[in-house]
């Protein structure tokens, strides 16, 4: 199977709820490397290339603090364009010595870390298509532990200066409340494939090819209730489809399936099984 061999459906955009926004504010800018696009009182707009916004961050007038056991965020996912790259952020975290988790996939190289409010983010870097192993339409993923000094070699000393030009939204990985469901929703709803499975507890998805877009878990439980809508963790977030004709006929198949489809702000709004409100966007 070959990434981009086909138009595709990826993640865009999305918001987060805070608790302090100039504490987040603080963390984003200096330690994942945003620049700040928009920013009033209780919100500011995120991005890497000074245009396009890739993360809101956002305070209530009352936040609850981020709520265990429960579905939503387990992390997004910033997609770096070299290995050099993630060798200047792994430099420039340990320097901060910001507390790390890793993990190789064989597809992808990966760092793990949380915001100031426990959402999690993962900042990775691809390895080409060209080595990805296909078991028919499965991938092979794995959790090895990574090279980390082969990483930092990559950066050649060189100084971390933000989030470098190119960086996208590669996935976002959402704790649901039941997989069965999850799945019927993302795949016959929204047009993802399943690439990869883990047991009964999660599976991976994508579209053209991609090793996933989006994980699903229950690993905070199986029936996990959706979180108060004002606590603390994810808003919504924003799928892009290749055209209209392909979100006309995605809107359609939600529809038959009775799932919500609504305009909120001039954009359409859908919402999972598990309560994840999602934007259908171009």
């Amino acid at each position: 199977m070959n990434f981009h061999k086909e138009p595709h459906t990826f993640v865009g955009e999305m918001s987060l709820i805070v608790q302090d926004l100039k504490r987040s504010l603080s963390f984003y800018k200096d330690v994942i490397g945003f620049k700040v696009l928009e920013e009033s009182d209780k919100r500011a707009s995120l991005t890497v290339d000074g245009t396009h916004s890739l993360l809101s961050i956002e305070e209530l007038e009352e936040t609850f603090p981020k709520e265990p056991r429960t579905t939503g965020l387990y992390h997004f996912a910033l997609l770096l364009p070299s290995r050099e790259d993630l060798g200047k952020v792994l430099a420039h975290l340990i320097k901060l010595n910001i507390q790390l988790g890793s993990s190789d996939h064989l597809v992808s190289e990966a760092l793990y870390l949380s915001d100031p409010d426990g959402n999690g983010i993962e900042l990775y870097r691809d390895r080409p298509s060209s080595e990805w192993t296909w078991h028919d339409d499965q991938v092979e993923m794995t959790v090895d532990p990574i090279d980390a000094r082969g990483i930092l070699a990559e950066a050649e000393g060189e100084a971390w200066n933000g989030l470098p030009a190119g960086t996208v939204m590669g996935h976002i990985h959402l704790h649901v409340s039941d997989l069965k469901s999850a799945e019927e929703f993302y795949g016959k709803g929204l047009g993802f494939n399943v690439v990869s499975r883990f047991g009964n507890q999660a599976l991976f998805i994508s579209t053209g090819g991609y090793h996933h877009h989006i994980g699903l878990n229950t690993w905070n439980g199986v029936g996990a209730p959706a979180p108060s809508e004002n606590s603390v963790g994810l808003n919504w977030f924003t799928l892009h489809f290749p055209n209209e004709d392909k979100r006309k006929s995605i809107i359609h198949s939600l529809e038959a399936m009775g799932a919500t489809i609504k305009e909120h702000d001039g954009k359409i709004l859908t919402v999972d099984p598990s309560g994840n409100r999602i934007y259908l966007s171009l």
